[in-house]
């Protein structure tokens, strides 16, 4: 049989963040429901390793049924040398014969979906007038969470900080007229975040960038960036003072850093997961009570996320002939 090869630029070309955010929500709604089998990924990190590598399995089944499986590795390491953090690629699989449909790359789809959850975490959670926006980071997801965040509200102006002033310096000449709002790229992480009402994480720190006496009252906080049990981006006072919204608990509770080392002082427990964003969308759970409460949405990344993403892309590129047929 033939398999469907899809570069990176095909990626980015056929999965827009306007297409990519009703996409995703539909996908976590899914979730939600009750209508994906998702186990836990499997990941590998070797002693001494530059980085890891991650299996996300996943099967979608009744109507539309499919499998899909996204192999990614994360090298931190890599933004310095002008390479994105994660390599690798997203497959799908006939569910009735177990053929590989297309292979697609990683990179491109997981910084699409992952700014495209974010703003829908930002849509159902951040206040409606919310337009004062922080970035932390400023990788490939800084870049990806500016479009992603101007799609769901209207932006009034960004900063962009990171721990290397220059990088931060870089992106906003890249994509300054880009937009309508001002754009500054700060040396302080600290003056970035004070006054934000939305603040963006999106770092490969271990250690917490974002302290509590910052964030103003009412803000929403998207953690995105660390994705390890070891690792965190968010202080445990943070943690503990914000209502906690996440992808999934079971994965919260086992891979996030910002979740789990709050957890470990004892500042947080389980209860403090308020709830899935998924649920938030279909009026299971309750989102934002206050005008002054402090959310934030912890991000891991799910293979459900993949999983739609890569279906849409296949279908669009069978009917517009994008990417190439292979024999495999």
């Amino acid at each position: 049989m033939k398999t469907l090869i899809i570069n990176e630029i095909e990626v980015e070309k056929a999965l827009t963040i306007e297409a990519c955010i009703p996409v995703m929500a539909e996908a976590l709604t899914s979730l939600a429901r009750g209508e994906v089998f998702q186990p836990q990924r499997i990941v590998v990190t070797p002693q001494d390793s530059k980085g890891l590598m991650a299996m996300m399995p996943i099967c979608l089944s009744g109507d539309g049924a499919i499998y899909g499986l996204k192999a990614i590795c994360v090298f931190p390491g890599n933004p310095e040398k002008g390479l994105d953090a994660h390599q690798g690629a997203v497959m799908l699989f006939s569910a009735d014969t177990g053929e590989l449909l297309a292979m697609m790359n990683a990179s491109a789809i997981t910084a699409t979906r992952t700014s495209a959850v974010s703003a829908l975490a930002t849509k159902w959670l951040a206040p409606e007038e919310a337009g004062d926006l922080a970035i932390i980071g400023a990788g490939v997801q800084a870049l990806a969470h500016l479009t992603a965040m101007a799609a769901v509200r209207s932006l009034r102006r960004a900063r962009i900080a990171d721990c290397d002033f220059s990088r931060a310096q870089d992106l906003v000449k890249k994509v300054r007229d880009q937009f309508a709002f001002p754009i500054q790229a700060m040396e302080d992480i600290q003056r970035a975040v004070e006054g934000a009402d939305i603040v963006v994480t999106v770092t490969t720190a271990t250690e917490p960038v974002i302290m509590r006496e910052w964030i103003s009252p009412g803000a929403h906080i998207n953690a995105v960036g660390a994705c390890t049990p070891t690792a965190r981006e968010i202080d445990t006072s943070t943690m503990a003072s914000a209502s906690l919204f996440v992808d999934r608990r079971e994965a919260t509770l086992t891979e996030a850093g910002d979740y789990l080392l709050a957890a470990q002082e004892g500042a947080i427990g389980p209860d403090h997961i308020r709830a899935e964003i998924g649920e938030v969308i279909i009026g299971l759970k309750e989102g934002r009570t206050s005008a002054q409460e402090i959310t934030l949405f912890k991000s891991l990344g799910l293979a459900v996320e993949d999983l739609a993403a890569a279906q849409y892309i296949y279908q669009k590129a069978r009917s517009q002939n994008i990417g190439t047929w292979l024999e495999f």
